[in-house]
């Protein structure tokens, strides 16, 4: 995906992704290039804030630990992507127009990007900073969504296209949740073992 496009993925629902539609990636292309190196950023980011910050605002673990609980994020977030497209392909079936499995996988990829870069914000070691990039990166994605949903679903109706995107956006705060949920707990027991 070229960088030029993406900020019209926001504002649009035909430029960025009409594009993105017509290039028609591959799924192991998209997982590749974009999905992939996009997912590297979190826990690396979560590592550096592990080892840098030791115990603001998480309690202290030690680096073994810490790799342990990065891995344990970057997989559930390769995971996550073809759950996530699986469930986007099925939620077609409400409104009667189920999106082939790259179609669907291409908005579960590119529709966590804000997601992705938040943590970015993990450099900055202001707990407030990073709260209100996160929810900015929420809403990012919502929007990433709400556009996504006309192509990938080829929807015109704004009442279908809206119940689409409520249910795409939820679904993905749950794995979204799951994920946090995975990593706190996972942290916490590498605190008391």
């Amino acid at each position: 995906m070229t960088p030029m496009m993406f900020p019209r993925m926001f504002s649009s629902h035909g430029e960025g992704w009409d594009w993105l539609m017509r290039l028609h990636p591959s799924v192991l292309r998209m997982f590749f290039s974009y999905v992939l190196p996009m997912s590297i950023i979190p826990p690396a980011m979560l590592f550096y804030a592990g080892h840098t910050y030791r115990g603001a605002p998480l309690p202290a673990i030690g680096t073994p630990q810490l790799v342990t609980i990065v891995a344990l994020f970057f997989i559930t977030e390769l995971v996550a992507v073809p759950l996530m497209a699986k469930v986007i392909q099925r939620l077609g079936q409400v409104a009667d127009c189920t999106p082939a499995y790259h179609d669907a996988y291409a908005l579960a990829a590119v529709a966590p990007t804000p997601l992705w870069l938040a943590p970015l914000c993990l450099f900055i070691p202001s707990l407030l900073a990073n709260v209100v990039v996160g929810i900015l990166a929420w809403f990012g994605a919502g929007l990433l969504i709400y556009q996504g949903v006309y192509r990938v679903y080829g929807v015109e109706d704004e009442g279908h296209s809206l119940l689409l995107a409520g249910s795409v956006l939820a679904a993905g705060l749950v794995a979204w949740a799951a994920m946090m949920v995975l990593t706190l707990v996972s942290w916490g027991w590498a605190v008391v073992g």
